[in-house]
């Protein structure tokens, strides 16, 4: 059973309002047998639902013989304890669900540790009322010398328990915070890097396999379903002449995602934090595709990326029975373009868009450095495209068409790098 409680503002399609919550317990392995909604000013402290319609949902579990209950909203502890007597059956809440579909997806050590932290912030302050035998624990054996006393509440064994936990895993993950913060700054330093965010089940990781496939790279676990990636990916992005850019895939995004899930997974979007460049993918065959836009937004400003350059992509054009939705996408978003990762359409404009992005404009210049700068010498070989070669005595001289940002990042190598005839008249836009 599905159930939500509409109240003043909320952000649900009001076409189809528990449309996604469906996508999401069907990800979650669920089958949907009805679904109830109510149009609220505010919630009820004991039902979240005001409890005629409460009443109509206890029935329509047993009519259906349902076995669960998922609410589109936030319970409390005592809201889900009441729910459950009154229905006889397992209630779950949105941030719940979406919890449990995290812990099925996650498949590498650090998804895992942040899935699991995420559940405990989630439960310890549900602590108390999961637990209705709070009696005290007995001291032990009337002769057991140090056993005797109240002994303490399971609450609070529980508590601690969580708590040591709660430290072990933030410890860890802080850990691989650091370390992914040292690749990832590495990893620009070296290269151009793009993120690929966007909704979730948007077609990230298609357009991710399509894009570094000739580079052999790709394999990154694609499927019509919510949350298929948990975990950033990247390989190499070969855009052609010579350039070559990282890309990575990040985990989707969605409405009210619960914050304390953001907060876990910071460090899996750190690559999207970070990248000089992103990507935002979004599905223009969905009919709310502009609120899946606000809330990729939204997400953005929360982890802080706010300062690279973005391009927009409306993916999915080969699902558009007509292009009337594509059109007004457009219009409202001058420079987005639109592709199709599945077929491949629109792919050489947005390769070239990545090509002028890394390189940020282009000059035609002579550089002359001393022919034991090698590390100098093998940039400009791997990163721009080298005209004209001449050797005297211990210096080279190359005449190049080199980018301006990769010639910002030679000068920052420390070389002695010296500009022979900058020929301004050979600037190229």
């Amino acid at each position: 059973m599905l159930v939500a409680c509409l109240l003043p503002g909320h952000t649900n399609d009001p076409h189809d309002p528990l449309g996604e919550l469906a996508a999401l317990a069907d990800t979650a392995g669920a089958i949907v047998v009805d679904q109830l909604i109510q149009h609220r000013h505010k919630p009820t402290p004991a039902t979240y639902l005001g409890s005629g319609k409460a009443e109509q949902l206890a029935e329509m579990v047993r009519v259906h013989d349902a076995e669960v209950v998922i609410f589109d909203n936030d319970l409390s502890p005592s809201q889900v304890a009441n729910l459950e007597k009154l229905t006889e059956c397992k209630v779950l809440d949105r941030s719940e669900l979406i919890l449990d579909i995290f812990a099925s997806r996650a498949r590498s050590y650090e998804a895992k540790l942040q899935v699991e932290l995420a559940q405990l912030e989630y439960t310890y302050p549900r602590l108390r009322a999961m637990w209705s035998h709070l009696e005290r624990i007995a001291g032990g054996a009337p002769t057991g010398i140090g056993t005797r006393g109240p002994g303490e509440q399971q609450l609070e064994v529980d508590r601690r328990i969580v708590q040591r936990r709660k430290s072990e895993l933030k410890r860890k993950i802080s850990l691989i915070q650091s370390r992914k913060r040292r690749e990832v700054s590495q990893r620009n330093e070296d290269f151009f890097t793009v993120g690929l965010v966007g909704y979730t089940n948007a077609g990230k990781s298609t357009l991710f396999n399509t894009a570094t496939s000739h580079s052999g790279g790709g394999g990154a676990y694609a499927d019509d379903k919510l949350f298929a990636t948990l975990s950033t990916r990247t390989r190499r992005w070969e855009l052609g002449g010579g350039d070559t850019v990282m890309l990575s895939d990040t985990v989707g995004f969605v409405r009210d995602l619960p914050h304390h899930l953001v907060a876990s997974f910071r460090a899996t979007l750190e690559e999207a934090v970070h990248s000089n460049l992103l990507m935002i993918v979004l599905d223009v065959a969905h009919p709310r595709t502009e609120r899946q836009f606000e809330t990729v937004m939204k997400v953005l400003d929360e982890i802080g990326a706010t300062d690279q350059q973005r391009f927009l992509l409306l993916n999915k054009t080969d699902l558009l029975e007509h292009n009337a939705d594509l059109l007004v996408m457009q219009q409202h978003h001058r420079d987005a373009l639109a592709i199709s990762a599945k077929t491949g359409a629109g792919l050489d404009q947005l390769t070239e868009r990545v090509r002028d992005a890394m390189r940020g404009g282009e000059l035609k210049l002579r550089i002359e450095l001393p022919i034991g700068e090698g590390k100098a010498i093998h940039f400009l070989e791997s990163r721009a495209d080298v005209l004209d070669r001449q050797y005297i005595d211990d210096h080279a001289i190359l005449t190049v068409r080199i980018g301006n940002r990769q010639f910002d990042q030679l000068k920052a190598m420390g070389a002695p790098v010296r500009v022979i005839d900058p020929a301004p008249s050979d600037a190229l836009m």
